[in-house]
C-alpha cells in the first residue's frame, strides 16, 4: 500500500502511514493472519515519532500504530532550516546517512525516510539510505539519527567555530598564520567561470 496521509483527529499533529503489511504467525493450531501498520507521526515543529502495531483489521492496526507513535517522540535540535551536523543512524540491516543542506535545497529523500524528515519539520537536508530497503527498519534508522543530533552550542564548542561562519555558503580557509574567508555564492556569482574572489 502506497505511504498517505491519515489525520484520524484534528490536532496539530500530523499523521502517515508509511506501510501496511499482511504479516502471519505460525501457531500449534495453524496459521494467524494480521495486518501491521507502520505509522510516523509528527507536529513539523521538531517533534517526531514512529510506532508499529498490528491487529487483525487495518484501521485498528494504524490507530494502535498512531498511539505508539505519540508515545515515543522525540525532539530535533535545528540550525535554522537543516541540521547542525552530519550524522548516520544504524538499525538492523538498514544505515541512513543525514547531511545538511543549504538553504532553499529541499528534502533530498525518499520512502520513509522523506516522511520522518517532513513530519519533523527538517526543510532542507539530503539524505541517503543504505543497507535494507525495509520502510520499518529505514524509519526507525532515520529516528535513531535525528535522536542522536546535538544542539548548537555543543557543535561550536567541538569544532572550536561558529557555526555561522561554517556553512555551505560560506567557508574558512587556513594557510599557514591567514584565514580567509569565502563567500560561494557571491564568488560564484562576481567571478568569472574558473575563477573565486577571495578576501583575507
Amino acid at each position: 500500500m502506497s505511504e498517505r496521509d491519515f489525520n484520524a483527529k484534528a490536532t496539530d499533529q500530523q499523521e502517515r502511514v508509511i506501510s501496511i503489511d499482511r504479516v502471519t504467525k505460525v501457531v500449534k493450531g495453524g496459521k494467524n493472519m494480521r495486518f501491521r501498520a507502520a505509522v510516523v507521526v509528527g507536529d513539523l515543529k521538531g517533534s517526531v515519532g514512529f510506532g508499529v502495531s498490528k491487529s487483525i483489521e487495518v484501521p485498528k492496526a494504524i490507530r494502535k500504530a498512531i498511539e505508539a507513535a505519540k508515545k515515543s517522540q522525540i525532539t530535533v535540535k535545528f540550525f535554522g532550516t537543516t541540521i547542525p551536523h552530519e550524522i548516520e543512524g544504524k538499525y538492523e540491516a538498514s544505515r541512513v546517512i543525514l547531511k545538511p543542506a543549504r538553504k532553499g535545497t529541499g528534502v533530498i529523500a525518499g520512502g520513509a525516510v522523506r516522511s520522518v524528515l517532513e513530519l519533523a519539520g527538517i526543510k532542507d537536508v539530503v539524505a541517503k539510505s543504505k543497507g535494507s530497503s525495509s520502510p520499518v527498519n529505514a524509519a526507525r534508522a532515520t529516528i535513531y539519527a535525528l535522536s542522536g543530533l546535538m544542539d548548537q552550542k555543543a557543535i561550536e564548542d567541538l569544532r572550536g567555530v561558529k557555526l555561522s561562519t561554517y556553512n555551505t555558503s560560506e567557508r574558512m580557509i587556513f594557510s599557514g598564520d591567514k584565514t580567509y574567508s569565502i563567500n560561494i555564492a557571491a564568488a560564484e556569482a562576481d567571478a568569472p567561470k574558473g575563477e573565486t574572489n577571495v578576501e583575507a
